[in-house]
């Protein structure tokens, strides 16, 4: 690699990181390193070329961010896999222009019958970290048990019951142990269930007070399930309690994103948490917690999991892996209050409907959890997402009439437009270059009450895809604004 592709002018005045990413990246998009090659390790590199390790390392991890490398625990760096984006990142804008429409639908064709060429739909993490070596030996642990000639236990396998517990103590404070937790097919699930198991105890239709705008697949669960749905407001910093108090019908639960409200990004006050769990306890009311992507603040101190201010037994926290590592394993948890009917009714569920989760799926989570790789993971990822949400904050903030939010913590953020008609062609003409984002309005409680604005992920993709993505949004917007 000390040819034509990496050769360091010492003479030259440029910084010497700049030249190991220039040259990297220059033998990459030109196919002098290829897809699978490895690269050499960041000791071998800086002896042959005679610089520093810390500029080789700061170099990979770079080009890991913006996708040229593959870096994993354990296992060579490697060349990766480029897409159509990388390949033409370093050619001029025009010829991005020409690409785009290049793989725009053909007319006839619906946009949403061809996958995206920029994925930028929220809630997709990153899984270019995640310590393959570690996954793998956590799967072949689990392999290696001898095969149970029964179900899994109705709450889950009990050694995953206390990791996850765990991980609750020491991510979120929130005081539990395994017979409070029950393991659930991701967070739909877990919503479903608390949902079943408030039909049971109220002997009707439970009323359910929801975000307005919120989760839409959380409200749709809820109401699949049988339940009645009612829209709250939220304001910039989340819920309003107020709103809960003036409504018509005394809900016999709300269901509630404290810690990022999904999906504006509030953040509820602790003092609000408080006024929430006052207002609980004097309705009676069960609050059902979903601590979706908690685990990623970039603003300030976190801040307390209701479950863990809840002296009355009345929170429910859901939550699940699915931001944390992959939605590949829909693997979530139910961490059950210490309401005696509450745990009596989803035992009785769980009783004619078992466990949905594989019990080796369960085996290898727990596995992958003793092993600390979870923990691990979120430390490096929280770096890259706080990377890339820079990112976002210098394409994107300060658009007059496009105000940027939701940014201070978790993984996607939301610009708000002058019009619906502004929304739409935004949507539309994003899509139509082969870039997906929701709009905001999807996301409305209400009919007819829909905010005009587009919600995005920023946590997915690459660096260089995601600038793009950004560069092309920054112009849409520009375009009606």
């Amino acid at each position: 690699m000390d040819g034509p592709i990496l050769v360091i002018d010492r003479g030259g005045g440029r910084r010497v990181g700049e030249q190991l990413v220039d040259g990297l990246r220059r033998g990459i998009l030109d196919g002098a390193l290829r897809q699978g090659d490895p690269v050499p390790s960041t000791r071998a590199l800086a002896a042959e070329l005679g610089v520093s390790r810390s500029a080789v390392v700061a170099a990979y991890e770079q080009l890991a961010g913006e996708g040229y490398l593959e870096m994993r625990q354990g296992a060579p760096t490697r060349v990766a896999e480029l897409d159509h984006a990388h390949a033409h990142g370093h050619e001029r804008s025009g010829h991005h222009r020409g690409a785009a429409r290049a793989h725009a639908p053909a007319v006839g064709v619906p946009p949403e019958s061809v996958a995206p060429r920029i994925d930028l739909l929220p809630g997709r993490p990153s899984t270019a970290r995640i310590d393959t070596r570690a996954w793998r030996a956590a799967w072949r642990q689990a392999a290696a048990l001898d095969i149970p000639s029964n179900s899994p236990p109705p709450f889950g396998v009990r050694h995953l019951r206390e990791e996850i517990a765990d991980h609750l103590r020491h991510a979120r404070g929130v005081a539990c142990d395994a017979d409070d937790v029950v393991v659930t097919a991701g967070t739909s699930e877990a919503v479903g269930l608390a949902a079943s198991a408030l039909t049971s105890i109220v002997g009707r239709a439970p009323v359910i007070a929801v975000e307005h705008p919120g989760y839409p697949s959380a409200r749709r669960t809820l109401e699949r399930r049988g339940a009645r749905t009612a829209p709250v407001a939220v304001d910039a910093d989340g819920l309003v309690v107020d709103a809960l108090r003036r409504m018509p019908q005394v809900p016999d639960a709300v269901m509630v994103t404290p810690s990022h409200q999904y999906p504006l990004g509030g953040r509820l006050p602790v003092a609000a948490r408080l006024e929430l769990l006052e207002w609980a306890g004097s309705a009676g009311a069960v609050v059902i917690e979903d601590d979706y992507d908690s685990e990623f603040r970039h603003l300030g101190p976190p801040l307390p999991a209701l479950a863990s201010l809840d002296d009355g037994g009345g929170v429910v926290l859901v939550g699940s892996f699915s931001k944390v590592l992959t939605p590949w394993l829909r693997l979530g948890y139910l961490v059950l209050p210490q309401s005696q009917a509450l745990r009596e009714a989803i035992d009785d569920i769980r009783a004619d409907e078992p466990c949905p989760v594989p019990g080796v799926v369960q085996d290898a989570a727990a596995a992958l959890l003793a092993s600390g790789a979870v923990r691990r993971h979120i430390a490096v990822t929280r770096r890259d997402y706080a990377h890339r949400r820079r990112l976002v904050l210098d394409a994107l903030d300060g658009i007059p009439g496009a105000p940027l939010s939701g940014l201070d913590g978790g993984l996607h953020a939301v610009v708000r437009l002058p019009g619906h008609a502004a929304s739409a062609a935004v949507v539309a003409g994003l899509a139509a270059e082969g870039i997906a984002v929701a709009s905001l309005g999807d996301y409305s409680a209400v009919p007819g009450d829909e905010e005009p604005g587009i919600v995005f992920g920023y946590a997915g993709p690459g660096d260089t895809q995601l600038a793009e993505g950004l560069a092309r949004i920054r112009a849409a917007i520009l375009a009606v604004v």
